[in-house]
C-alpha cells in the first residue's frame, strides 16, 4: 500500500514538470529577447484541463491595439441576432404611374463594411428593373442609422488619407476608399499611368508622375487632405507598378453619388442631385424596392483576418443598433453591450477604457487577463466560437499571419489576432499544444520601437507553450 501510494505521489509530482520548464522559458525570453525600456503583460490558460498555465503582470492595462477586435466580434457574436446579414435597400414613396415615380428614392444604410461594385451595380440593376425609368422626386440617402460622428475616439487626424482610418457611415461603398495603381508609360520621360478603382466621378485625378525620370522625386500618392479635398495627387518618379488605397472623404456622399451617377448611366431619368433624409417611418407609404445583404461570416472575416476597422466599426454599430433598439446609434452604444459582458465575466468595467471596436483609438486600456476571459467565454459558447474561430488568421497561412510562424511547431497551430501601431504589438487567440490541449493566451509588448522584436517574441512564446 505504502508503495502504490508513493508512486501515485512521485507521477503527481512529475505531472506540472513540463509546464515549469515552459514557464522559466518564457521568463528567460522576456530577459533576452526584449530591450529594457519596455513591458509585456501574458496570460495563458490551459481551455482543455481549465487551468490558468502561466501569467505575467496579466492585470496590467495595456492599450490593445486591433486586439481589441476580439472584445467587439464577440460581444456582437453573443448576441441572439448575430445571424441577421447587413442590409443596404433602396425604398421608393409616392406613386407608380406608368413609367414614372412620381415620389422619392431612398438608399437607406445598414453600415455594411463589404459593400463594393458588385454590390452596388446589383442594387442599381433592381431598381433598373423595375416597372418605371423616370423619377420625379429627389434620391435621398438614408444615414439616419448612426450619428454624425465620422471618426471615432482618440483617432488620429493625421492618419488620413490612410486607407485604414476610413470616414465611418451607414452608406459605405468600396470601404470609402480608392485603390491608385501607379504604372510607368512605355517611354522614358512620359507622364505615368494612372488606373483608379472605383471608377467614379466623385473624385479627380491630378496627375504628374513621369516614367522613369530620378529628377522627379519620390513618388507620392496622396489627395488634398487638409481642405477635406478628393483629388487625388499622384507625382514623382515611376519605375514600377505602385499600388496604394487612399480614403475619401465623406462616405455617404462617394456611396450617393456614385449610384445617382449609375442609376443615369442605366437610363433612368432622374434628377442630378441629391439630399440626405430619413426613410418615412409611415410602412403604408413606402415600398422595398432593392436591397442587398452581406453575412456576418464575411464580415467578420475580413474584420480578423485583414484586421479591417471599417468593419470592426461596422459591427460595433450593429451591436448597439440590436441591444438598444435605437434608431439611431452612436458607438457609445455599442460600448456600452461590451461593457455589460466585462461585468457578466466577473470583472468590473470601470477598471478598463474602451474607446471604439477597433483599437485605433489610444484611449482603450485593457490586460491580457481579460482578453483571456472573452476568449475563454467564446470557447464555452459553440456557437460564437465557431465563427470565431473561422475568422482568426492562422500562423503561416494567412491574414495577418501568413507571414509568421512558418515552421513548427507553430506552423497552422495558432489562430489568433494580431494588432499594432507605433511602440505597441499584441497577440491574442488560440493554440493547440503537442499533449493536444486546446489553449488561450494574450500577449501584450508595450513600449517597445521594434515590431520586428515584438512579433519575434510573440512567436517565440508560442513555440514554448505548444512544445517540441
Amino acid at each position: 500500500m505504502d508503495r502504490i501510494l508513493f508512486s501515485i505521489v512521485v507521477w503527481m509530482g512529475c505531472l506540472p514538470l513540463w509546464g515549469q520548464a515552459s514557464f522559466s522559458q518564457i521568463d528567460s525570453l522576456i530577459a533576452k529577447m526584449l530591450p529594457e525600456g519596455s513591458s509585456v503583460g501574458i496570460a495563458v490558460y490551459d481551455l482543455t484541463a481549465g487551468r490558468t498555465l502561466y501569467t505575467h503582470q496579466a492585470e496590467k492595462l495595456s492599450r490593445p491595439a486591433s486586439t481589441m477586435k476580439l472584445l467587439t466580434a464577440i460581444t456582437a457574436l453573443s448576441r441572439p441576432e448575430a445571424d441577421e446579414p447587413f442590409r443596404t435597400e433602396v425604398w421608393h414613396d409616392g406613386v407608380i404611374e406608368r413609367d414614372t415615380l412620381k415620389g422619392n428614392l431612398y438608399v437607406v444604410g445598414g453600415f455594411d463594411p463589404e459593400f463594393d461594385d458588385e454590390a452596388m451595380d446589383s442594387l442599381v440593376s433592381q431598381v433598373v428593373s423595375s416597372s418605371f425609368s423616370v423619377v420625379e422626386g429627389q434620391v435621398y440617402g438614408d444615414v439616419s442609422m448612426k450619428d454624425s460622428l465620422y471618426w471615432g475616439s482618440g483617432w488620429a487626424w493625421d492618419d488620413t488619407p490612410a486607407a485604414y482610418q476610413p470616414y465611418l457611415s451607414p452608406l459605405m461603398f468600396c470601404k470609402g476608399t480608392v485603390e491608385v495603381t501607379v504604372l510607368p508609360a512605355a517611354l522614358q520621360g512620359d507622364t505615368a499611368v494612372v488606373l483608379c478603382h472605383p471608377r467614379s466621378s466623385y473624385y479627380e485625378l491630378d496627375n504628374q508622375a513621369r516614367t522613369r525620370v530620378p529628377g522627379a522625386g519620390r513618388l507620392t500618392v496622396t489627395r488634398n487632405w487638409l481642405s477635406n479635398g478628393n483629388r487625388l495627387l499622384v507625382s514623382g518618379n515611376v519605375t514600377g507598378v505602385r499600388k496604394e488605397t487612399l480614403n475619401l472623404f465623406d462616405s455617404s456622399a462617394f456611396f450617393i453619388h456614385t449610384f445617382l451617377e449609375r442609376l443615369l448611366a442605366r437610363g433612368v431619368t432622374v434628377s442630378p442631385t441629391y439630399a440626405y433624409a430619413a426613410l418615412p417611418a409611415d410602412s403604408g407609404k413606402v415600398a422595398r424596392l432593392a436591397c442587398w445583404e452581406t453575412s456576418i461570416q464575411q464580415v467578420l472575416n475580413q474584420l480578423m483576418k485583414e484586421s479591417d476597422n471599417l468593419n470592426a466599426e461596422a459591427l460595433l454599430c450593429r451591436l448597439g443598433a440590436q441591444a438598444s433598439e435605437k434608431k439611431q446609434v452612436a458607438a457609445e452604444d455599442g460600448i456600452v453591450e461590451i461593457m455589460k459582458l466585462i461585468r457578466r465575466l466577473g470583472k468590473n468595467p470601470n477598471q478598463y477604457k474602451i474607446a471604439d471596436g477597433c483599437g485605433l483609438s489610444n484611449y482603450n486600456y485593457l490586460s491580457p487577463a481579460l482578453l483571456v476571459d472573452f476568449l475563454k467565454y467564446a470557447y464555452s459558447h459553440t456557437e460564437v466560437f465557431r465563427k470565431l474561430y473561422k475568422s482568426l488568421p492562422v500562423g503561416g497561412v494567412d491574414g495577418t499571419l501568413k507571414h509568421r510562424m512558418k515552421k513548427a511547431p507553430a506552423f497552422r497551430n495558432v489562430h489568433a489576432k494580431t494588432g499594432s501601431f507605433t511602440a505597441i504589438n499584441t497577440l491574442a487567440g488560440y493554440l493547440r499544444q503537442k499533449n493536444g490541449h486546446e489553449v488561450a493566451f494574450a500577449i501584450m509588448n508595450q513600449n517597445i520601437l521594434s515590431a520586428a522584436r515584438a512579433r519575434a517574441f510573440q512567436d517565440k512564446v508560442c513555440e514554448v507553450l505548444i512544445g517540441k
